[in-house]
């Protein structure tokens, strides 16, 4: 579950905002018309559902990367109060150009941000932005980040590169994610959760391998895994921890075979973990039905804090 956990722990960076005023981690029209076309994973999440959870700040202290520590810092230093400001945010990994295998990383984030008195901070720190069309992006410190705002409730951030053309899809110089129909369709199954992901067929086959680890490499994997059409999941941090995923075959046959493979790397691990690994791995269930794999794992915060610092977890991390 590599995968699952390394998307969470840019989830992690989220909860350190503590933010106000959300109910559910649904992005603006304008957000998403901003998010390239070519999808491979996006994951957003909500502050004000997860702030009081003990399990999610506990995720983030144990996940978050320096990569993200520096994301943080950067903000803060653009005169942002991330105490106050954010409210929602998606991060985006999506491929440069239709078919390449080159990935990139954009993100969008909304809120009620003070964008005059940043830009005056910017000008007091004679910080120079570069102008596209209408939008002006500016350098983030020696980050290597940039941010852009849209308007006082949306900016994207990310690489130079990627956020421009997070600006031409948003600008309709090139494709955006609302024509693409399959990650649309994903998102309309999953995004009323405090925090959730997408991911298209490549991002689904990549992380099923993680996920199933050494069962991954059997043969019957390997005649199913171009059936992975699609995949969601979500996380919701209210009463316990729930998560639920859902991966998409197409056919009743792939989803039995890929959820057989599943149950036997759970049976594997419960052999090999602690205590706190078995106790998790007895909460998960894995089924299949009408061409679909389905898990589900709940605990309560307690149960969820001593897998954190299980051996399973930590490897799943590294």
């Amino acid at each position: 579950m590599k995968q699952f956990w390394t998307i969470c722990s840019f989830a992690g960076t989220v909860l350190a905002a503590g933010a106000i005023s959300a109910s559910a981690a649904q992005l603006s029209s304008d957000a998403r018309s901003a998010i390239p076309h070519d999808v491979q994973q996006m994951v957003v999440i909500d502050y004000h559902v997860m702030q009081n959870s003990s399990a999610a700040m506990e995720l983030r202290g144990q996940v978050m990367p320096p990569e993200l520590i520096s994301l943080e810092e950067a903000l803060r230093k653009s005169g942002l109060n991330d105490n106050h400001d954010l409210e929602q945010l998606a991060f985006i990994l999506y491929r440069a150009t239709a078919g390449s295998d080159e990935v990139r990383t954009v993100g969008i984030a909304q809120g009620q941000f003070p964008v005059q008195e940043v830009l005056a901070n910017f000008r007091k720190q004679k910080v120079k932005g570069t102008v596209v069309r209408t939008n002006r992006i500016y350098p983030l410190g020696s980050s290597g980040m940039s941010v852009v705002f849209l308007d006082e409730s949306t900016m994207i951030f990310g690489g130079m590169s990627a956020v421009r053309q997070a600006l031409d899809a948003r600008d309709g110089v090139a494709p955006n994610v609302l024509t693409n129909g399959p990650v649309m369709d994903s998102m309309r199954s999953v995004d009323s959760e405090p925090l959730w992901s997408v991911l298209d067929q490549k991002g689904t086959q990549t992380m099923m391998k993680q996920v199933l680890g050494e069962a991954g490499s059997v043969a019957d994997y390997d005649s199913v895994k171009k059936r992975l059409v699609g995949s969601w999941y979500s996380m919701n941090f209210q009463h316990g921890v729930k998560f639920d995923l859902s991966v998409v075959t197409g056919d009743n046959f792939s989803a039995a075979t890929v959820s057989s493979l599943l149950n036997a790397a759970v049976l594997y691990k419960k052999m090999s973990g602690t205590d706190a690994d078995k106790q998790a791995l007895d909460g998960t269930v894995i089924r299949s039905d009408a061409g679909r794999l389905d898990v589900h794992f709940a605990s309560s915060d307690a149960q969820f804090n001593a897998l954190l610092k299980s051996p399973m977890f930590q490897s799943m991390v590294r």
